[in-house]
């Protein structure tokens, strides 16, 4: 297992785009069809010119998505709907506790280079949990991030956050899912993103005994955010992209 966070070049992302990217905040849980709705229509603005790049944080109702390469099998229980989605990767869970982050950035102004894109996603998390002092950590074989678990056996580890991006004209939507405090129980009913090594399971910060609250973690990625893909322009609050 290599972790090459040294070795991640993340200057070309971290280039000011000509204006910065707007970060809007929903309060209340979003449904999932108008989610994925208002991030094309954003995702399409942004491709024209007609809007800036943007980072929605907000939550979900409990449900179930499945990316480009989800199977049916991964669905173990119908416990919530479940939504077949554009992105990238397999089944995850979305629902409250959790951070989803939307990014839609314009990739063809930044650097295209969508495998490069997703390494500086994971490490935007990656540095947002160390203002928790959480060590989050980039698998090659893995997408997404994960924190080493000694307690629970040699070798175990267990993700943190969850990555499933899309591109559009060059132009990036869907993100990154971070967990805070879910309720992990509502994992048990899938494959998470197709992964059946026992070795690896799913956490989260209250998981790992680090109670923080939401607004904490906002924070603490719009700084990390800054440090890999420059500045934002906070807009808080919001109800809709």
């Amino acid at each position: 297992m290599v972790n090459n966070r040294q070795t991640l070049d993340l200057k070309p992302f971290a280039a000011s785009p000509s204006e910065p990217v707007d970060w809007l905040l929903s309060d209340a849980p979003v449904p999932y069809p108008e989610a994925v709705a208002a991030m094309e229509a954003r995702a399409a603005a942004i491709a024209s010119g007609e809007a800036p790049e943007l980072v929605w944080l907000l939550e979900h109702p409990p449900l179930y998505t499945s990316g480009t390469r989800g199977r049916e099998a991964d669905l173990l229980q119908a416990r919530f709907p479940l939504f077949a989605t554009g992105r990238g990767g397999q089944v995850t869970y979305h629902g409250p506790g959790q951070r989803v982050a939307y990014v839609m950035l314009d990739l063809k102004r930044r650097r295209p280079d969508v495998r490069a894109f997703v390494a500086g996603l994971e490490e935007w998390i990656i540095r947002t949990l160390d203002a928790f002092d959480v060590k989050g950590e980039r698998r090659e074989d893995r997408v997404g991030v994960w924190v080493a678990r000694p307690d629970k056996g040699p070798g175990h580890e267990d993700k943190i956050a969850a990555i499933g991006v899309r591109l559009r004209r060059w132009v990036s939507f869907h993100g990154v899912s971070l967990n805070v405090e879910p309720d992990l129980s509502h994992f048990d009913a899938i494959v998470p993103c197709g992964i059946t090594d026992a070795r690896y399971g799913v956490t989260s910060l209250a998981d790992l005994g680090v109670r923080v609250r939401l607004t904490d973690v906002d924070a603490a990625l719009r700084r990390a955010f800054g440090e890999v893909f420059g500045p934002s322009e906070l807009r808080l609050p919001e109800t809709t992209a």
